[in-house]
């Protein structure tokens, strides 16, 4: 079976978003380093994978820089930690502009079941955070958009 490079930059995403969720669970901090990675990665994503365009990749840097500024707002109202913005910011640049509606619904289904969860179990005493249902549904939707459509 032939060495395919367009996984590459899949696998090293894989690895930091699972970094990022690791991270945030042990200190309640998503590293800068980590976000860096996943930006810095992304133009070999774009270079490896099939069917990808400039003006596709220009599209998701818009998706991404829109993600940002509505998450900024929230994160001034104290809504959601910045590491969690930035995160999301770099998990949509991944996504594309195809994919962007679904990693954010299934992201905001993911924390509110995570929500739930810590609300009504007495056992489970775990802080809460978003980076882990962004890390959850980003990585999916990365594997995903490489092969198939957008819905």
């Amino acid at each position: 079976m032939p060495f395919s490079f367009d996984l590459l930059p899949v696998v090293g995403f894989t690895g930091l978003m699972a970094a990022a969720a690791f991270e945030d669970l042990r200190k309640l901090v998503i590293p800068n380093a980590v976000v860096v990675g996943l930006c810095a990665l992304w133009p070999l994503h774009l270079a490896t994978g099939p069917g990808f365009t400039l003006a596709g990749g220009l599209n998701a840097v818009g998706c991404a820089m829109a993600v940002f500024f509505c998450g900024a707002l929230l994160f001034s109202r104290g809504v959601i930690g910045g590491g969690d913005v930035k995160l999301l910011a770099a998990a949509t640049l991944w996504a594309g502009p195809a994919w962007t509606p679904t990693l954010l619904v299934v992201t905001a289904v993911l924390g509110g079941l995570l929500a739930l969860v810590l609300l009504f179990s007495a056992t489970v005493r775990a802080a809460f955070s978003w980076a882990r249902a962004i890390a959850v549904r980003s990585v999916p939707v990365s594997y995903v958009s490489r092969s198939r459509p957008p819905p």
